[in-house]
């Protein structure tokens, strides 16, 4: 169902290219369940065109990695972008999809993500109710259903034309345990920001009030505690979204992150090549006019990753389950 949600050519706002994107348990799994050792799964590539990228074995991409990649390691492979193509992050999803049923079953932890923004248009969604069913209810997992039809709009105009736009997904855990995270290096924001931002075109984080809270006095955005009726200790805001001191507080982890216009687009731009000579390039290709609705569930596969990984570490320091 994961890689459903992130596979190509699933809806008329996304790349054309065609891939089912089935994936392969080789090892690690035995009638239903894991037998400890490593799970590999393997997702081959169907649908290919290496022609289309002929022209950039020597031509540039604006704002892409080819230049960089020759700058480090002077050979890359030109035929879809390699490692530096978003392709890679279906292995993101496929061990995210298992990092989610472990927080599920062991912790009753919930994630969802959903596109909160494209470009100037903005979705009014309620991160401590929303659900999944809501986030897949239209093809730009936009849950405010009025505004992802502005979206879809938007998406498929700026493809016409040969273009490309970005925008913010936002993310929702919840039922985090409590202590989750480490004080100074590996304090709980830190590790989700990086993993996060070590997605193809993420370019901003956020969590809690991020940048907003700047705005604000120390009176206003502290988070007053009280006593729930269980008798537990609870926050009656949440701006610091989840997470204070680097470690979990029990409540909703809220996030968000920009993605940035994806760099190859059919529209001509000025480069160079590689010997330094100035080209012109209009990009051939299957591309994603907005990276937004597929990259929902990578940053929810990148979200429970971290937590799950927290969630181990947690409970060999501190033995809670």
């Amino acid at each position: 169902m994961e890689l459903d949600r992130r596979r190509p050519g699933q809806s008329k706002i996304t790349t054309p290219r065609k891939e089912a994107d089935t994936c392969e348990i080789l090892s690690g799994v035995f009638e239903g369940k894991t037998l400890g050792t490593p799970i590999a799964i393997l997702v081959r590539n169907k649908d290919t065109r290496p022609q289309d990228y002929d022209e950039m074995a020597q031509t540039y991409r604006p704002s892409h990695a080819d230049a960089t990649y020759d700058a480090k390691y002077g050979i890359r492979n030109y035929q879809g972008g390699g490692r530096s193509s978003a392709r890679e992050t279906i292995g993101r999803v496929a061990a995210g999809a298992i990092a989610k049923k472990i927080l599920s079953s062991v912790a009753g932890v919930e994630i969802v993500g959903y596109v909160k923004r494209i470009q100037d248009l903005e979705g009014v969604v309620d991160p401590n109710t929303v659900t999944l069913d809501q986030v897949e209810s239209n093809i730009v997992r936009c849950p405010d259903s009025e505004c992802a039809e502005q979206m879809i709009e938007r998406i498929e105009q700026v493809g016409r034309q040969g273009d490309s736009i970005g925008g913010v997904v936002e993310c929702v855990a919840r039922k985090v345990p409590k202590g989750l995270g480490s004080p100074v290096f590996d304090k709980l924001e830190a590790d989700i920001a990086k993993g996060v931002m070590s997605l193809p075109a993420s370019k901003g984080f956020e969590i809690g009030s991020g940048f907003a809270g700047t705005l604000l006095t120390g009176s206003e955005h502290n988070d007053e505690f009280y006593t729930d009726e269980s008798g537990e200790v609870r926050t009656v805001t949440n701006r610091s979204g989840g997470v204070q001191g680097g470690i979990a507080n029990g409540e909703n982890i809220i996030l968000r992150v920009a993605f940035k216009p994806t760099a190859t687009i059919r529209k001509e731009q000025r480069t160079v090549n590689r010997e330094g000579e100035e080209r012109l390039l209009a990009a051939k290709g299957r591309h994603d006019p907005c990276v937004l609705p597929r990259a929902v569930p990578m940053v929810e596969a990148m979200v429970a990753l971290v937590l799950c990984d927290h969630l181990l570490r947690h409970q060999a320091q501190c033995k809670v389950l």
